[in-house]
């Protein structure tokens, strides 16, 4: 193909892919010395002048005269805001691969233009679009998502950059799937009431993660927990409350002091995918020993209910039943669901674990929708 003449101009009412230009340069250098721009592709790192006009000017052109890379600017709101590409391959399979500069993120740009490039790679005869991301790209990854790639794994040591082996996520969209998201990418919306604030856990949580969940009590009851309970734990636990979000699973918050916003401990909903019932969900917690004896986690488990049985449409989680449970001997645990309005259902024999390798029994309760009206004290303020 010839460079530019032959490029296909693809476009929608907000986005458009189009032939590179010489204009591009400068734009593209500011783009590829942020960080994160740096920090999840394979650019020159630094990455200098010369970078910017050996790709837009030479490796891109013959990318589409030799038929190996079909590479666009992407242009929104009249300015040059990244690029994405596709590779063709064999039998009808090929990759895509995008960035987009600092300033045009947040705003759909890169999801429109995925879904472009998709579709003409599909108007051209493929069959199946493969995407990666280094793990931890999320920003990259709801892209993806969104644009209605599914099937996601992850591989270990799959990919590379500047010669360093990272663990990589694939998905691909076949021609016959639907271009629009599969499942849940849940949000946290923090919610105000009772004298709480339940928000997003925050990385700067870590260290608060670590005390709480090296506390007797806490070890005790919830005997999957490491022990020692390390400061790295801490932060997996923190990165994987991302995963939960973004795979559909459950929803977690950090119960914080509004005044201090120290965190006081943590709230979840999840098994939110359950494979036998997907309006389902169990809720579980536990608190930093200095909350302790003020009504601190029965609080915040009615600001996590109201916002679980609230509709999807209007922004909840939409379940029709949550789940509680908690070993028999677990006083305070039982209180918080009595509280709340949970009815004790049964006790299933043997089924908590202890770390002495004895079996407590384990109290079951349940809440439904109709059994709880609709409260209007938990506000939900932002959503991150």
């Amino acid at each position: 193909m010839r460079f530019p003449e032959d490029v296909p101009v693809l476009r929608d009412d907000v986005v458009t892919l189009r032939a590179h230009t010489a204009d591009d340069v400068g734009p593209a250098y500011e783009a590829c010395q942020d960080p994160e721009m740096q920090r999840w592709t394979t650019i020159p790192v630094p990455y200098e002048w010369g970078n910017a006009v050996h790709y837009l000017t030479e490796f891109v052109p013959a990318g589409w005269r030799e038929g190996n890379s079909w590479a666009w600017a992407i242009e929104y709101d009249g300015r040059y805001a990244g690029t994405i590409d596709l590779r063709p391959g064999d039998g009808g399979v090929g990759e895509v691969g995008f960035a987009v500069a600092p300033w045009a993120r947040g705003h759909g740009v890169m999801t429109r233009a995925l879904k472009l490039a998709v579709d003409h790679a599909f108007e051209r005869g493929w069959t199946r679009v493969i995407w990666r991301a280094y793990v931890g790209n999320w920003g990259s990854r709801r892209v993806a998502w969104k644009a209605g790639f599914r099937g996601l794994v992850m591989v270990p040591d799959g990919g590379v950059a500047r010669g360093v082996r990272k663990d990589e996520w694939v998905a691909t969209r076949s021609r016959d799937d639907s271009g629009e998201p599969v499942g849940h990418w849940w949000q946290v919306p923090t919610l105000d009431g009772a004298g709480l604030r339940l928000r997003a856990l925050r990385s700067t949580d870590a260290k608060r993660v670590m005390e709480a969940c090296n506390d007797e009590r806490t070890q005790q009851w919830l005997v999957g927990m490491p022990s020692p309970y390390q400061l790295e734990d801490a932060e997996a636990f923190i990165t994987g409350r991302l995963e939960n979000l973004a795979s559909g699973e459950g929803v977690s918050w950090a119960i914080a002091d509004p005044e201090t916003d120290d965190l006081l401990g943590n709230v979840s909903v999840f098994d939110l995918k359950n494979r036998i019932d997907a309006t389902v969900g169990e809720v579980g917690y536990w608190l930093h020993p200095e909350a302790r004896g003020r009504g601190v986690m029965s609080a915040a488990v009615g600001l996590a209910i109201r916002h679980a049985f609230k509709p999807i449409d209007e922004g909840g989680l939409g379940r029709r039943r949550l789940m509680l449970f908690a070993a028999e001997g677990n006083t305070a645990s039982a209180h918080v669901a009595v509280a709340n309005g949970f009815t004790l259902t049964g006790t299933a024999r043997a089924a908590s674990p202890r770390r002495d390798g004895s079996f407590d029994n384990l109290l079951c309760f349940d809440l439904l929708a109709t059994d709880h009206p609709q409260a209007t004290a938990a506000t939900v303020a932002t959503e991150s």
